[in-house]
């Protein structure tokens, strides 16, 4: 059985959170200048309450997976509540359970600091992350616009 572990981001883990990173966006066909890689990563290892937070997934050692999240202020809420921005597995590792801790992991972070509720959102061909999300969450029914 592999050894599973995850924990937050190190300084050290700069060349592996980038690698997951972009393969994360790769798979929805986008990029981000280095200068985006560059703050996020920085923004990661800071402790500015406003600035997401971010969770690596090692399996045996090796960096398998990510998810990065944000704590905000809901109008319709008093607490907090937690957005999940980004949940990657590499492909090799998808269908082991690790995107199911990632999430439970930013589950356990939200309770810790007193945010029960945590949404996020995926893409409608997304269709292997969405037989997850139909197990750990509950589709809403809202539509996302942009500007």
């Amino acid at each position: 059985m592999p050894e599973v572990s995850i924990r937050p981001p190190a300084a050290r883990d700069e060349a592996d959170w980038r690698r997951l990173w972009t393969g994360y966006l790769d798979y929805y066909e986008t990029t981000v200048p280095d200068a985006v890689y560059a703050s996020t990563f920085v923004r990661l290892l800071g402790d500015d309450p406003e600035d997401f937070n971010g969770l690596i997934a090692l399996v045996d050692g090796k960096a398998m997976g990510l998810t990065h999240f944000l704590f905000h202020r809901h109008c319709w809420k008093i607490e907090n509540v937690c957005y999940l921005q980004d949940l990657y597995v590499v492909p090799d590792a998808r269908c082991t359970g690790l995107g199911r801790k990632l999430i439970e992991a930013v589950y356990a972070a939200a309770d810790a600091n007193g945010t029960p509720a945590v949404y996020w959102l995926t893409q409608d061909f997304n269709a292997a992350g969405r037989r997850l999300y139909d197990r750990i969450g509950k589709q809403t029914p809202f539509i996302r616009y942009n500007r």
